[in-house]
């Protein structure tokens, strides 16, 4: 296999298991926890995966020929919490990752040295994807930190657990 073949089936690989790992974490909570947020600063579960739905659908829809910061994009309306039901808020997410995974299964080698534009900056599609691979991590590790404290004692490791 071809380093660029690797590096497609590696990311795609981690990809899908950030996904998995923050699913385990989702699904311990209940519609009321999912909603929670410390404070008004801070953002819910809720809507850290409507942000990165938002986000998922604007950088890669049609994403090797038109800016990843899509027109339609409202980003700031990301974070108002307007879903009322678990069941919307794993739409979103289901919508925003079949978007950004359908897309990157699409790439093919010679894509990953090509030209693609964000917010109007050039990227490589290597570039963007790692862009991603930070960003989509991120709010992911959030997810699981705020469902762990959420759950304290009843919390279930989505990972390997400690002293395992």
């Amino acid at each position: 296999m071809s380093i660029g073949g690797e590096y497609l089936k590696t990311v795609t690989h981690r990809f899908t298991e950030a996904k998995i790992t923050a699913e385990k974490a989702i699904a311990q909570l209940n519609e009321s926890e999912l909603f929670w947020s410390p404070n008004e600063e801070s953002n819910s579960i809720a809507i850290i995966i409507k942000h990165m739905s938002g986000n998922m659908v604007s950088r890669w829809t049609d994403f090797l020929h038109s800016d990843g910061e899509k027109p339609y994009r409202n980003r700031d309306d990301e974070f108002v919490g307007d879903m009322k039901t678990k069941e919307q808020v794993m739409e979103l997410w289901e919508l925003g990752w079949g978007t950004f995974l359908s897309a990157l299964k699409d790439i093919d080698e010679e894509h990953l040295l090509k030209t693609i534009t964000i917010r109007n900056e050039s990227h490589s599609v290597i570039e963007a994807i790692e862009r991603q691979m930070y960003h989509y991590s991120y709010h992911v590790g959030q997810i699981i930190y705020i469902a762990k404290y959420l759950k304290s004692g009843d919390w279930k490791s989505p990972t390997i657990p400690r002293k395992k």
